[in-house]
This record gives C-alpha cells, structure tokens and sequence, in this order.
C-alpha cells in the first residue's frame, strides 16, 4: 500500500509537470479557471474553511466522458449550470457506502448549508478526489485498486462525519464501479437553479464499526438501517428528499451488493471495473440555467447501434470463419422472377398480417432501459427471428427475449475463437455463464465476439437485471438450460474439432447441448406459462429433437465455414466412408467433388430422420402464437435442407435459400395443414433429385416416403399412425436367402478342400 501511495504521489506530480509545459490538451477547459500543482502541495486542511471556501479552492478532477483526465477546476465553476456549460463540468466523484458488523448501512443528511443538495439523506460520504493529490492513473484503474479515490474518502469520512482514518484504513473499501450522471438541483432552487452535478461517481464499499463526530457544517443527521428500513423510508409518504445519485445506486445496484456483503467485499465477483453505466436523472432534477434535457440515455443507446452497424459493415460480420467463405445466392433477376416471393416479401415488410403483429409483446415496451435494451438487442443478433419473438403473447414474450439472448450470449462464448489463448479460461466461462452472466447483476465481457454479439455482451447486465425480475419458475428453467448447455459445450471445447466429431452419437450429443436442450427449456417455458398443456413439457424426446433437426441443417450447411475456422462438425462415422484420403478436407477439392455430394446426401438423409418427430411436435401446440413460433424455424430448415440436398455449392461456400422464399414461409405456417403441405413439397423436390446410383438412394427414398405420408394424413388418428416408427417384418426371403449363401459357401469350401 505505501509503495502505491509513493506512485500515485509520483503520478500526480508528473501530471502537474506536464501541464506546467503546456502539454495537456485544454480544448474542453471553456475557460476554467486553473493553477499549476507541482506535486509537492500540503496535505489537505478544511479547518476554518466554509462551504464557499471549498466552491472556490477545492480543486475537482475533470474527465471527459471515458473518465479520461484532462485538467483540474475549481469546485464552483464544475458545479454551475448555464448556457455555457448546461450540465456543468464533468468531474470525478466517489460515493462511501459504509457498513457496520451487522450490516447496517450508514446514512446522512446533507447540512442545509450545502450550496448543493442540501437536506437530501445519501449515502455515507460523497465527495471528489482532488487534482494534484489523488489523481488515479488508468493502470490504478484497472487492477481495481483506485488508491486516490480510497485517499479522498478517508479524507472526507474525517471532515464529514469525524470518523478517524485508524477506523477506516485503505486497504478495507472495496471499489465496485463506476457510473456517469447527472442532475440539476431543481429542488433547491427551482427550474432555473444555477448549481448542479455531472460526476463520473466511484462506488466505494467498507465495512468497519466506527466512532461519529459529525461536523455540523456538513451533516445535519446521520442513521444506520437495514434494506428494509432504507426501503421504507424512501417511499413518498415519507416525505424525506434524496440526493440524485443515491437514488440511483440505490434503484438500480445497491440491494445485490447488500444482500451478499461477504460476497460484495471479500471477492471481485460484482467488481466492474470496465463498465461505465450512464444515467439520465429523472424529469424532476432536469433543467437548470442552462434548461439541460437527456443525453447520456440516447448515448447509450447510440453506442449500442453503433455494435450492431459494425455488424452489418465490417467484412467479418460475426466470430470465427463467418464471413470469410463465399455467401452463395441467387441473381436479383431469378429472384424478381418469382412474383409470389416478391408478393410475399413487399407483405412481410409493409403490409405485415395481424398474426405476426407484436401487441402481445407489451412488456418490451414497457419504459424500463433494461427492457429497452433487450428488445432492441434482439433486433440487431436476430434481425431475421425478432418478428417472430415479438410476437409471442403476453406472458412469454419477455421471457424467451431473456432465453434468447443467454443463449446467444452463451454460444458467442463458445464461437469466438480468439478471445481465449487459454482454452481453459472459455471453458471456465461458459460452465460458470448460468450463474455469473444470470445472477450477477454487473456481468459483461469485452473482446468477445464481434458487432452486435459482442455488444450483447458488452451490457449483459442488462438482461441479468431483466432476468432476475422474471417469474422465478421461468427463471429456474432458463438457469437449468443455460447450465447444462455451458456444461456441453465445455465438454467440446476441450476436443480437437479440427476433423469433425468422431461418431454418430458424439454429433448427436453435440447437437442436444446446442439445440435439442433449446427444445427443451422452451417447452418447459411454454408449459410453466400454462400457455400449452403439461404434455408439451412431458414430451421431451420430442422437443430434443425437433432442436437436432434445426442444428444439424445448421451444421450441413456451414461444412466450409467450420472447416476453415478449425472447429467442423460433421460426423467421420459417415465422412470417412466418402473422403478418399482420409480428410474432412477432401471435399473442398472439384476432384472429389462426387464423393462429396454422397457424403452430403447421407448427411441429409439422417437430418431428414428428425421430421416425423418434429411434425408429432408440432401437433401438440395449441396455441397460435407459439404454433408460429415453433413452426417458422422448422420449415425454413426443411427449404434449406431441399436446397442443401445434392448441391455442390456446399463444398465451396455457404448456400441460403432466398429472402423472398423465406418471407412466403413465415406468411404460411398459421397452423399445422400449412406446416405439413411445406414440409410435404420440400420432400417432394428432394425426391426428384435423388440418383439411383447414389449409395444412400433407397434409405433417403424411405425417409421421404415416410414423411409425405405422415404429411398426407387427414386426421389425428392417420397422424398417429403415420408417425409410428415403421416395425421390421420377417419375410420367409429374409431368411432363406442368406441360409442359401451360406450353404453355397460351405458347398464350395468342401468342394475344394475334399
């Protein structure tokens, strides 16, 4: 501790040396009054010293909005709020939250002579670190340990409230993070009010059991309380005024920290040290002499935008091989040709019908930024799929919002192939995601992912915060599958992928950790929602693999993008009876380009095995908007296995079906007779496609008969029947031929051996 407080002193005069040359940038000074520190100042003393006394010579930290040092001010010129500067001058601030052994927090009254916000109750201490004395570096920043900011506390604790540095040493706070507001001090002097607050605040924890001397120029009352007593008390009724920033710590942050002090203090769980969370003041502290309105809100929600403009421009527009491999479409000619996808399209997009209408989905708009965020988030990583979330109804559209982007969150982890030198480091955070990223309320990673993944990322408090105010049913079921897929996906991140999984029934299980558990928790959300039956939840073979089936389209169709990215799914089980030297690779050649389309061929023949089961599915939901919602996905994946099937386009980059095909599908899943006739025509076209001579010929054949009958049926009862795995049936040929061979074969070995 003393070798940091030598450094920070070293920091500071080498600040005050740089601006003695006339180094540091003053273009956002506006004219402030400033004096050169040498490093060398005495120790602070505020004895004598009035409230006006501190406006004028108490020296604040300005910042610009990164929390950047650009210069130091005077206290009276960074509070005024005017037409030069509405929102006065951003500046560094710290708030004390002090606790005693039983964990009550400490409060204050602010003195009625305070020039700002005077008679609020606040937190324990709130002051600023002062310029030349206790100037953070960025390295002091990120290691968490802010020793200038602990400095300015205990100096204040001492001013304030007489409480002796030996009670409150620095090594005890714990800094938390960091959060930009502002807010005009309307209530002390009206709407026109000259003074304010525009601080970039440092949330300080400590708990320690200390003597109060309050200095009355400062306190006019202190109290310690619970959470519930905090609570009580800042209901209107009681009538009691509170500082701004105080209000939002404690709307937005505190009840976590509290409930889990030993937690909040003896670890770095809840430690942000990265995140500046911005916040406009409410309507009420607005205004001021230079009538300042929102801006820190549209700021966030600009930057948010700015993630997922990055996503659309930059030439790798997602994490691993994305974007690296050709987009295989069709010419804008073949597509307008085909007037009743262009029909459908110009619908989808000006004339949307009223079942895809989102007035169900109230709860996103509701005015909560959390809520906010998620929405808009939604639109940006699943432009294509956010129709059909919004709309879900009331009840369950927030919740799958929520569902969504854990999972997307979860598999952006997963995907980056980056971000992580040490595979154990992605390991450790996708089996931690479903308690860190859900339960903590501060959760965020940076550097993970790209656009608006990694913005999704970059905020993920925000859907924990959403999370958490969730049913607590629905939130068990999101925690369990979040969970158990991290725990899959771990389990593969440890592989060597480069070649594919090996069997089978590893490409099976890895789909159940991608997809089919995504079946599974929304059926368990559909049914704890009571908008579906409890059948829907019981049926969980059913939703497995009407997720497997979404999947391994997914993994068909991405063979080269996963191949270049090192990390390949397709199953050797099946490849390598194909690929004629033994790699995945093969198949990229034009020289094994036959062996490839065999491959591929079987690769969809064992996809196509999942519909009977995805049509049995579907036959269980009742209810219309959830139908869609289940039912979208599965014919888009039908049309793109139709277009995959026999497609050497696969082998050379990714192969999509066409946006306006895609707009028609989304317009014709109203219920099942829809759903089957889709699902009935696809199989139909890849029945026209199949060569005889392909070695999966008659297995795809049967497959595709099997699923037009079952698409035929007319009622429950031919459904029933039609679904039912077909059993083996003895025939007397199934016998004598092999028994014929196997007589030949003796017949002739005694032949030649007698």
């Amino acid at each position: 501790v003393g070798f940091k407080l030598i450094l920070l002193r070293l920091n500071s005069a080498m600040l005050g040396l740089r601006r003695v040359l006339g180094k540091t940038s003053n273009k956002a000074n506006n004219g402030m009054h400033r004096r050169v520190f040498t490093g060398s100042e005495k120790k602070w003393d505020g004895t004598g010293m009035t409230q006006e006394d501190f406006m004028r010579k108490d020296e604040c930290i300005v910042l610009d909005e990164n929390d950047n040092i650009i210069d130091g001010c005077n206290k009276y010129k960074t509070h005024q709020f005017n037409t030069t500067t509405p929102r006065g001058v951003l500046h560094r601030a710290f708030s004390v939250f002090l606790f005693n052994s039983e964990g009550k927090l400490l409060l204050q009254q602010r003195a009625s002579s305070k020039i700002t916000f005077p008679n609020v109750w606040t937190n324990t201490c709130c002051s600023h670190p002062l310029i030349g004395q206790e100037a953070d570096s960025p390295e002091d920043l990120a290691n968490g340990s802010v020793p200038g900011v602990k400095l300015a506390a205990i100096r204040k604790l001492k001013h304030e409230l007489g409480i002796e540095e030996e009670q409150v040493k620095i090594d005890q706070f714990k800094f938390l993070t960091r959060l930009h507001y502002w807010a005009a001090d309307t209530v002390t002097h009206g709407k026109q009010s000259p003074w304010g607050e525009h601080e970039i605040d440092y949330v300080l924890f400590i708990q320690a059991d200390v003597d109060c001397k309050p200095n009355p120029d400062e306190v006019d009352g202190i109290k310690y309380v619970t959470l519930s007593e905090l609570q009580k008390m800042m209901e209107p009724s009681s009538g009691l005024l509170w500082s701004p920033w105080f209000r939002i710590i404690v709307e937005r942050f505190l009840e976590p920290w509290w409930k889990d002090l030993d937690t909040t203090l003896n670890t770095d769980k809840l430690v942000d040290v990265k995140t500046i969370h911005r916040f406009d003041p409410p309507a009420i502290h607005q205004g001021g002499l230079g009538n300042a309105g929102p801006f820190l809100d549209v700021r966030t929600a600009f930057e948010a935008d700015k993630h997922a403009e990055a996503a659309i421009k930059t030439d790798v527009k997602k994490q691993g091989a994305y974007g690296k491999v050709k987009t295989h479409k069709e010419s804008k000619c073949s597509q307008l040709m085909r007037f009743d996808e262009v029909f459908s399209a110009l619908q989808c997009k000006f004339l949307p019908p009223a079942a895809l209408d989102a007035s169900g989905s109230e709860a996103l708009l509701a005015k909560d930024e959390n809520v906010e965020f998620c929405n808009n988030m939604l639109g940006k990583v699943s432009r294509s799929f956010a129709a059909v979330i919004r709309q879900l109804p009331q009840g369950l559209c927030i919740e799958i919002v929520v569902f969504y982007l854990a999972l997307r969150a979860l598999d952006t982890i997963e995907d980056d192939m980056t971000a992580f030198k040490d595979p154990q480091v992605k390991i450790d955070q996708l089996q931690k995601f479903f308690e860190e990223g859900l339960e903590n309320p501060f959760y965020n990673q940076t550097g993970v992912g790209e656009g608006a993944e990694a913005a999704l990322l970059e905020e993920f408090w925000r859907v924990s915060r959403v999370f958490k105010s969730l049913d607590a049913g629905v939130q068990e079921v999101i925690k369990d599958i979040t969970k158990r897929m991290g725990e899959g996906m771990a389990e593969f991140v440890s592989k060597d992928l480069g070649e594919g999984t090996q069997t089978t029934v590893e490409y099976d299980r890895y789909c159940h950790f991608v997809a089919g558990l995504v079946g599974e928790g929304l059926s368990r959300l559909f049914s704890a929602t009571k908008l579906e039956s409890s059948v829907v939840a019981q049926r969980l073979d059913l939703a497995d693999s009407m997720g497997k089936f979404l999947q391994k389209v997914n993994i068909i169709r991405d063979y080269l993008e996963d191949y270049v990215d090192g990390r390949a799914f397709w199953p050797k089980e099946i490849w390598g009876i194909y690929a004629p030297t033994g790699k995945l690779g093969d198949f990229a050649k034009p020289e094994h380009r036959e062996k490839g389309l065999q491959c591929l061929n079987s690769l969809v023949t064992n996809a196509l095995q999942h519909i009977p089961e995805c049509i049995e599915y579907l036959s269980t939901i009742k209810n219309e908007k959830v139908f869609r919602f289940c039912a979208i996905p599965q014919v888009m994946a039908i049309a793109t296995l139709e277009k995959l099937y026999n497609n050497e386009d696969v082998f050379t980059g990714v192969v999509k079906i066409r946006k306006g095909l895609a707009c028609k599908l989304i317009l014709g899943s109203n219920d099942l007779s829809q759903v089957k006739s889709c699902f009935a025509d696809f199989t139909r076209q890849i029945m026209s496609k199949i060569d005889a001579s392909d070695p999966n010929a008659l297995a795809t054949t049967a497959i595709c008969k099997r699923v037009i009958r079952i698409c035929e049926s007319s009622t429950d009862e031919e459904l029933a029947s039609a679904i039912a795995k077909p059993k083996p049936q003895f025939r007397l040929v199934n016998f004598v031929a092999p028994a014929v061979v196997a007589f030949s074969a003796m017949y002739v070995g005694a032949t030649i051996l007698f």
